[in-house]
């Protein structure tokens, strides 16, 4: 599994597109390639997602041409269809197996995972014959010349070591907290924080035009 290509540092609504396309060219191959619309419902699943997000089609159209950019994804006509569908080319770009993209593909979407919970999770994207075939690819992933997976450290009372993907570059290791929130959080802090801005100022014109109203009544 040796590449010169550099892993990509993608952001939250990346991941979550990239990671639909990944997961929908296997587990729903008849509605693969993908148009907006379908991309936008699956990253706005309320199952097997983490965190659960509620992106609009702008988001999308503007995510997928940034993917597109980076050489992660391309489009494709649909048959008869006019209109534009996407597909992934992960596999294209890095020298990864079906089960190696199965393992990423559920480490992008749901968050860090234990080799237990990956196998259970893994059942449409790739059978695994067993939990020591799981073992056997996250070892590959993570002892790759160029990693794609990091183990974390193993927290208190827990039986399993859990798995991070590299495709949001490599977290603080220092405090657990952190690293969950580095691969969680739908938005940036800085997005949060405008979000916040918007909806106080709302509120505060909602007032005002209430009290001129009053006044003027």
């Amino acid at each position: 599994m040796e590449s010169t290509q550099t892993l990509p540092v993608l952001n939250a609504e990346e991941l979550r597109v990239l990671g639909v396309l990944m997961e929908k060219s296997k587990t729903t191959p008849e509605y693969y390639p993908m148009t907006v619309n379908g991309i936008t419902a699956a990253c706005n699943q309320k199952t097997s997602r983490k965190p659960v997000v509620q992106y609009d089609e702008q988001t999308v159209v503007l995510t997928l041409d940034v993917l597109k950019r980076k050489g992660l994804i391309s489009t494709a006509t649909g048959g008869s269809s006019r209109s534009i569908k996407y597909k992934h080319n992960f596999a294209i770009v890095f020298p990864v197996t079906p089960q190696e993209v199965a393992i990423l593909c559920l480490l992008m979407l749901r968050g860090p995972q234990t080799p237990g919970e990956l196998n259970t999770n893994s059942g449409r994207l790739f059978e695994f014959e067993s939990l020591e075939e799981v073992q056997s690819v996250l070892e590959r992933l993570a002892d790759a010349e160029q990693p794609y997976i990091l183990q974390l450290p193993r927290k208190a009372g827990q039986k399993e070591m859990r798995y991070i993907h590299l495709l949001s570059g490599t977290p603080d290791l220092s405090q657990d907290e952190a690293v969950e929130e580095h691969y969680s959080k739908p938005a940036s802090e800085i997005e949060s924080r405008l979000a916040k801005v918007e909806q106080e100022l709302a509120e505060m014109k909602e007032a005002f035009d209430k009290l001129m109203k009053e006044l003027m009544g």
